[in-house]
Order: structure tokens, then sequence, then C-alpha cells
């Protein structure tokens, strides 16, 4: 009897494993300092615990409504227009989604269509790529200037045609740390005023800037927040990236198609969590006050790297330092990092990998929302190489 086998051909034949994944996999086979992968190895406050307990023990344990909990988008609508002076409505303009990746990959696939081309900044997030192309649409790759990685509008300008579709912007960027600056969000703001593009604003770390700088939303700029998805994430601010809870902003006719795509993609997130961020959001003090804290760990990091032979540069904000190693290695960036878990017992992740094209500047990207313990045995490790 002749067996058939299901041919599959693969929507995504040149995605593997993450780089997170195989980084912190290597991480934890090799017993190194995991500083690849950007999770907290703290906890979150004692009292978000409880407050999903008592959520739980309230008997909160069931669907909730396909666009979020009410009280907590209203919380939401309230700390937005507080920060960024926009409104919006919690009822139609704002959707609470499993995580800021999920609500990434819904905007795209709502709004883009087959040939339709999306401008993306290298190094860029690895998750805006794939969902592109899952639906069919092309990435316009635009390099971001080095060394302080930097958008070159009048290369944007060049790229952008009548397939346009969407820009993706990420500020506080990861991997680089580096901020849009008011001027940036204000060019892309004329840029996009006469066209139909959309845009999809990664926020995710918003409220972690340093230096005294300030966060640039695209909700601030009235025109441009009416074409654009803005998308941020709990699990940064909160120390709780496990729970995967973000919630995504956009006027009611983005909106509207993007629930379309998220009923049928998770439906709805968890119900205690929500409950226990709607009044968790309470208190101003627990995002106000991240920037303070992460700039602490920023600057204890880079201070123990001193007498190091790494180059850096301070990241502006996320909880990511870049370091150059050229002058200890010459060895292509994925070979050192996975070189430095092996051999010398930490790990980070290498910025090539970032890329579309095969742009190696010898820089590997650590994440220092670690414990001071934590950070104090990499440095040393780092500071003998």
């Amino acid at each position: 009897m002749v067996q058939y086998k299901s041919v599959v051909h693969s929507k995504l034949p040149k995605v593997g494993d993450t780089i997170f994944s195989k980084m912190s996999n290597l991480a934890a086979s090799e017993n190194a300092l995991n500083l690849s992968q950007g999770f907290p190895d703290f906890d979150c406050s004692p009292q978000l615990i409880e407050l999903v307990g008592q959520a739980m023990r309230n008997g909160h344990n069931q669907y909730a409504p396909m666009a979020g909990l009410l009280s907590l988008r209203e919380m939401i609508a309230d700390k937005t227009f507080e920060l960024y002076q926009r409104e919006y409505n919690p009822e139609t303009e704002i959707t609470i989604t499993a995580g800021a990746t999920q609500a990434i990959f819904t905007a795209i696939a709502a709004t883009v269509s087959e040939n339709d081309e999306v401008i993306l900044f290298t190094p860029a997030y690895d998750c805006y790529e794939p969902a592109i192309e899952l639906v069919g649409g092309k990435p316009v790759y635009v390099q971001l200037k080095e060394p302080d990685y930097t958008i070159n509008w009048e290369e944007v300008k060049k790229v952008i045609n009548q397939r346009t579709k969407m820009i993706i912007i990420n500020s506080p960027h990861n991997p680089t740390g580096t901020t849009l600056s008011k001027e940036d969000l204000a060019e892309l703001d004329k840029l996009t005023a006469q066209s139909d593009m959309l845009v999809l604003s990664d926020e995710v770390y918003e409220h972690i800037i340093f230096d005294g700088e300030g966060h640039h939303s695209a909700a601030s700029f009235p025109k441009l927040a009416e074409r654009s998805f803005i998308i941020s994430s709990f699990g940064k601010t909160y120390h709780t990236t496990g729970w995967k809870v973000g919630y995504c902003l956009a006027p009611e006719n983005l909106t509207k198609e993007f629930r379309k795509t998220h009923q049928y993609n998770v439906f709805c997130v968890n119900t205690p969590i929500q409950h226990a961020y709607a009044e968790f959001l309470k208190d101003k003090s627990e995002y106000s006050q991240l920037g303070t804290f992460y700039q602490e760990k920023r600057d204890f990091f880079i201070n123990l790297l001193k007498d190091s032979r790494f180059k850096l540069q301070k990241t502006k904000g996320t909880y990511f330092q870049l370091l150059n190693y050229e002058a200890i290695s010459d060895e292509a960036d994925v070979d050192f990092a996975i070189r430095l878990t092996k051999a010398h017992k930490v790990a980070a992740i290498p910025v090539s990998v970032f890329y579309n094209s095969n742009i190696d500047h010898k820089v590997l990207r650590f994440c220092f929302a670690k414990q001071n313990q934590t950070l104090e045995e990499a440095a040393e490790i780092l500071c003998k190489l």
C-alpha cells in the first residue's frame, strides 16, 4: 500500500527559532549568566501578584470581553491623555492584547495586503518582517545611521511609492536603545500627511527613557495619531513579561479592522490579570519612576565596565546596552556571542541578526534588567576579556 506524506510549503522558509530562544537555551545548557533575552531576573510587585490572586478568588476566571475589560481600557485612556494629551475612546479605540507581539501581528494582518510594501528601519526587532511576509506583504528596509542609529528621512522619502502601505517605527528602540526625537516624529507626520500610509508605532518601552528626556509618542501628534496603531506592553512596565498582556491604541476606523482579526486570533486576554492591572494603574508612581529605576541599573552596569576593552555609548532608553567588541576580537558577532556564552558563561544577543543583509559591526546587545549581583558577576567576566 502506497503511503503519502503531506507536503508543506513553508510560508516562512528562512525562519527558525528566534535568536532569543537560541541564546537563552544556550545560556541554560551552559549555566551562563543570561543577559541575552530581555526579561528581568527579579520579581514584580508583591501587591500586583496579590491583586491577581484576589481577582481569581473573586471569581474573575472566565472569558473577558473581546476588546478587554472596560475598566482597564478606561485607565489606559486616562493615562494616555495625561501623558500625551490625546483622547482615546476606551470603548472603540483601545484593545487589550495577548502581549505586544500579538498586537503588532494583528495590526499588520488586519491592514497589509498582498504586494503592499511596509517600511522597516534596521536593525529591526525580529517580529515585524515575518508578520509582513505571512500576509503577502513586502518589507522595504531603511538602515539606521551609525554610530547613533538615527533615521535619514531623505532616504525614507526615496523608498516611498504608491504601494507603500505602512511604516513601522520603534521608540525607544530595540535593539539599539536609541529614541526618536520630537523632530523625527514631526518628519514622519509631514511625510505621511498627504498619503494613505499607516503607521505602526511600537512603544513598549515608553516608560524606560533616561537622562531627563521624555517619550515622544505618535499619540502626541494629532494627524499622525489618526493613521497610527500605537502598541504598548504591561510586561515591560511592570516586570511581568511572562504574563503577556499589552494593548493597542488606534482611531475607531482602524480599531474596527484590528478587532476583526483580533477576535479570531486570541479572542480575549487573561481576565484576572486585566483586573489586577486596572487596579495597579491607579498608582502612577509605578510607571512614572520606571526610567529612574532602570537608569540606575544602566549606570551601575556601564560603570562596572569602564575598565573593560568594550566600547559603548550610553543607551537612551529600553533596558539594553550595546557593547562594541572590536578591540577584543575580529570574530563575527554570532560566533563571538556563542563563544562568550560557552567559554566565559555570559550570554548576549548579536546585533547582526536584526539586519536584513550581511551587516556586522561587532556589536552585542546586553540586557541590564537584572539584579545588581547578576550585573556584577557578568561585568567581572567581561572586564577580563
